[in-house]
């Protein structure tokens, strides 16, 4: 059976698709991550870092997973 549409394989749908789902996973961690360490963020901190990661999904989800995390993890008393 030929794809719906011929001038996208289907090929290129499921890797997007997937391209996405994993986007959209790494945002999900990234923004539990934030919510557990909120208590040694400041509130503003706090803020930026969630507006990055759901403003920017992929730059801000990455930053916060190798950057952010260990800034507030070496911060905390």
């Amino acid at each position: 059976m030929p794809s719906p549409n011929p001038l996208v394989p289907t090929w290129y749908d499921i890797t997007w698709a997937g391209i996405a789902l994993a986007a959209l996973v790494l945002m999900i961690v990234a923004l539990v991550s934030i919510a557990r360490t909120a208590k040694q963020l400041t509130s503003w901190q706090a803020l930026i870092w969630t507006l990055v990661v759901i403003f920017l999904p992929l730059v801000g989800s990455a930053s916060w997973l190798f950057i952010g995390r260990r800034s507030a993890s070496r911060s905390a008393p």
